[in-house]
């Protein structure tokens, strides 16, 4: 899924201790409360059912415990949430889920498998933007209530009808999508058979770390504790999130102790900050991918020998240790560091003679002229000038077409484009979610039931697609990883991408500020462990 829309920040909400304090008069924030600037105006609901933006991910995924996630204490393991235990049919179709005992909603309310199915069962019946996460199992409409059942207060059962993995299964099963929601106040407020999506857009139903106290739509978030979370109460009694816009903003508050974090510097606020004894600047691994796509339908990318020789014209490792030093890492295969099965795959460095040795074998050698499509934005733009110039030392002359993100994407997704840079991070934390659109593509007409980036690049392997699609049926996790790392080697090698970099997160934080563990995802950026000296 690519997510070009940065989260910005907020301000202050009717029951903080902020609430009646001019920000430009605050010298310090509250011991116990945590406020955060950053770039959140992308939050159009807060609905876990109905959530796919990246602010309203990461704040409700503080709000909703879901069925199983990866905790703060272990990133690397999947473990229960909601759920107990589980176990999964011989045939991996049917998956029983014993839940915990004595958990409670914020209202005060049993937590109930009841609970767990409806929430499972909304997600597919309105068939907003998270759907498709449930539905690839063959949940339907018409299907979900008799597929996903609650036989008694304390278990939960569902049956799939596709062929999948059972780690992909529970992985989905991680995402904010399978949050638990309070049955009785959903449908409390429901209007028109909305399930009460309406009111859920802005309230909660919830049994997660913190219970949400308010949401200003371009203002600010509120969230408060729940001292009775079934992991301990949250450090802090009060997170705000403020929506500031400008990075520039974002640094003034933080310098001044307006604010205790902020989350969407850029490189000329990022700087200073080093040097500040009262602030600490932290980068955190991002489970981004940023790529180079190359359309086969152009006869010269077709040829296998054309795409060699342009990876080997890039300078990857000199535009990470200069201009995108301490915000990208080379890493040249589809999944990201931190993803199952993800290798440090990097076969490729700027090498100008073998690539015009490869492009005379290949018949061009003397090169070609070449359109790429560069969104206008930092650090697009300067990426594309710096491949500009390592692909005429081969030969290439690059003709750099820069336009806005949203019009390159235009391009891009009408297959449109020649060369075009881009960027992608996966829907769920699980393998599966990169390699369908890296390297499935069953077809490769131009009105297809889906539009995967190997589509968009004209790349049609019937025996990569297979491979994709057996990868995510191995029922076996160590045969699935090593399925995956076969796939990365055969995409980074043949394929239509020159992958580039995995992107890190930088955060900037008060010095007496501690213990913020954001994984690779949005769904594991985690407030509850976050004190404050």
């Amino acid at each position: 899924m690519l997510k070009f829309t940065r989260r910005q920040a907020l301000g202050a909400a009717a029951l903080s201790p902020l609430a009646t304090i001019s920000p430009a008069a605050l010298a310090a924030t509250p011991k116990d409360t945590l406020v955060i600037a950053n770039q959140i105006t992308d939050i159009i609901t807060c609905d876990p059912g109905e959530c796919y933006e990246i602010a309203s991910q990461i704040l409700m995924s503080r709000v909703y415990d879901r069925l199983v996630r990866y905790e703060a204490e272990d990133m690397s393991k999947l473990v229960g949430g909601v759920a107990q235990s589980w176990t999964v049919s011989p045939d991996a179709k049917t998956y029983t889920f014993k839940l915990r005992p004595g958990l409670k909603f914020q209202s005060g309310a049993p937590v109930t498998a009841e609970d767990m199915a409806f929430s499972l069962q909304r997600v597919v019946l309105m068939n907003k933007t998270p759907a498709f996460l449930f539905t690839q199992l063959g949940w339907t409409k018409d299907n979900a209530r008799t597929l996903i059942t609650a036989p008694d207060a304390g278990t939960l059962v569902f049956t799939i009808t596709e062929d999948f993995a059972p780690s992909l299964v529970l992985n989905l099963m991680s995402t904010l999508a399978a949050s638990v929601v309070e049955k009785k106040a959903a449908l409390a407020h429901e209007k028109d058979g909305d399930l009460g999506n309406g009111w859920l857009k802005s309230n909660s139903a919830a049994s997660g770390a913190f219970r949400m106290v308010s949401w200003k739509a371009g203002e600010s978030l509120t969230l408060e504790a729940n001292p009775t979370y079934r992991l301990g109460a949250p450090k802090m009694k009060r997170v705000i999130v403020r929506n500031v816009a400008e990075p520039a903003t974002q640094r003034l508050l933080l310098e001044k102790g307006d604010v205790d974090m902020a989350m969407s510097l850029q490189p000329d606020q990022i700087t200073p900050l080093m040097s500040n004894k009262a602030v600490r600047v932290e980068s955190f691994p991002y489970s981004g991918t940023w790529y180079i796509g190359l359309n086969c339908s152009d006869e010269r990318l077709k040829n296998p020998k054309v795409r060699l020789a342009m990876k080997y014209l890039v300078d990857y490792q000199g535009m990470a240790n200069t201009f995108l030093k301490g915000r990208f890492n080379v890493q040249q295969t589809f999944l990201p560091i931190g993803l199952m099965g993800a290798i440090p795959y990097n076969p490729y460095k700027l090498d100008p003679a073998k690539a015009k040795a490869l492009l005379a074998e290949a018949g061009y050698p003397d090169g070609f002229e070449i359109r790429f499509d560069v969104p206008n934005t930092s650090p697009f733009a300067e990426i594309g000038q710096s491949v500009q110039q390592t692909m005429g030392q081969g030969g290439i002359k690059v003709d750099i077409v820069s336009a806005e993100l949203k019009q390159v994407l235009g391009g891009y997704r009408t297959r449109k484009h020649q060369m075009v840079i881009m960027s992608w991070t996966p829907d769920y934390l699980d393998p599966h979610s990169n390699a369908d659109t890296f390297a499935h593509n069953d077809d490769n007409s131009d009105s297809p039931k889906t539009r995967p980036l190997a589509w968009r690049n004209h790349w049609f392997e019937p025996a990569v697609t297979a491979k994709t699609k057996a990868a995510s049926r191995e029922v076996d996790t160590a045969k699935r990883i090593a399925m995956y790392e076969d796939l990365q080697r055969i995409v980074t090698d043949t394929g239509p991408f020159i992958i580039l970099f995995q992107p890190n997160a930088v955060v900037a934080s008060r010095a007496n500020v501690h213990g913020y563990k954001p994984g690779i995802i949005e769904d594991n950026y985690f407030y509850r462990t976050i004190t404050k000296a």
